[in-house]
């Protein structure tokens, strides 16, 4: 049977929750784009500028996603 280094399983929890950065910035994705159709309603006029504010807000909220990601990979194939 082959035994698992400690270390090897605590680069597996940290990768985890490296990917939880993907989980909660969906979170909050979904929760700006609820407040934006709100604001849409509220104000039909000023659909433009919402609607670029939030593809801008989510383009940056998808970027700390990817580098949860990117990092959980890192350290599941580097260590």
């Amino acid at each position: 049977m082959d035994t698992v280094s400690i270390g090897r399983g605590l680069v597996a929890i940290a990768a985890a929750l490296a990917v939880m950065t993907g989980i909660f910035s969906t979170v909050g994705q979904g929760y700006a784009a609820a407040k934006a159709v709100e604001a849409v309603g509220k104000n039909p006029d000023a659909e433009k500028q919402i609607r670029s504010m939030l593809i801008l807000g989510a383009g940056i909220a998808e970027t700390a996603a990817i580098y949860g990601m990117l990092i959980s990979f890192m350290l599941i194939f580097m260590f």
